[in-house]
């Protein structure tokens, strides 16, 4: 159990590794903010667990849902950035929209989210910002150059963004994760193996999520790659 008992914001908290963060934070005692685009995909009956609802496609809404966010939970003093989906397909098979939807979820949110809500944090005495990013961002493959786009953008984020915040109480870190076997590969033609050690769980995530928020203050995860032992991946029929 963590002995300093945060109030964190998780980005895409209706599923996948964003809903397991929530859950484990919140078994661990921390006070979680859960945004979706649908809070009704994920209802938790707890006494620390607020849901928010927000439309990470609505650039233009974004500042303003922020201040509103900031109004109603002003003690906010982490954010874990795991909303975003993944297209797969050569660039020619994209639309123009799919391009700005793929980027705007993925990266373009994030920086405005975390645009608006840094001034505050860095009045924190201590504040974290983690970023679930990709094992895409490690190395471009084919037929993933718009979602390699997107991960390769927030690493790059994020590292600068480290860079600017050093002399303040911000702390920033990146997770790749590989395959995780979660709700993201419901809408793919391929998923990771089957066997255990082909593919991480949701809750891999949400532990390193934990291991970088229990680390002293003076200390900075800049990134954490996570991977099963043996990578497999399965096309489906």
């Amino acid at each position: 159990m963590h002995t300093l008992k945060r109030t964190v914001l998780v980005t895409g908290a209706s599923s996948g590794i964003g809903r397991e963060v929530a859950k484990t934070l919140l078994n661990q005692g921390h006070k979680v903010i859960g945004l979706s685009r649908d809070c009704e995909q994920f209802e938790v009956q707890h006494e620390q667990f607020i849901s928010f609802q927000v439309d990470l496609n609505d650039l233009n809404s974004l500042p303003k849902k922020a201040a509103e966010l900031e109004q109603a939970c002003p003690k906010i003093d982490c954010v874990v950035f795991a909303a975003g989906y993944g297209k797969f397909a050569s660039l020619e098979e994209f639309s123009y929209p799919q391009i700005e939807a793929q980027m705007t979820v993925n990266f373009t949110s994030t920086v405005f989210l975390t645009r608006a809500l840094l001034p505050k944090l860095k009045q924190k005495k201590r504040a974290d910002l983690i970023y679930i990013g990709s094992e895409a961002a490690l190395e471009g493959k084919r037929k993933g150059t718009m979602y390699c786009a997107s991960k390769f953008a927030l690493r790059g984020f994020t590292q600068a963004l480290r860079d600017e915040c050093a002399k303040s109480h911000v702390k920033v870190g990146l997770i790749n994760p590989g395959m995780v076997k979660s709700e993201f590969f419901d809408g793919l033609t391929f998923e990771p193996g089957k066997q255990r050690w082909q593919h991480l769980l949701p809750t891999d995530v949400a532990a390193a999520v934990s291991y970088m928020l229990s680390t002293d203050k003076h200390i900075v995860l800049d990134e954490i790659n996570l991977n099963p032992m043996t990578k497999v991946v399965n096309f489906k029929k």
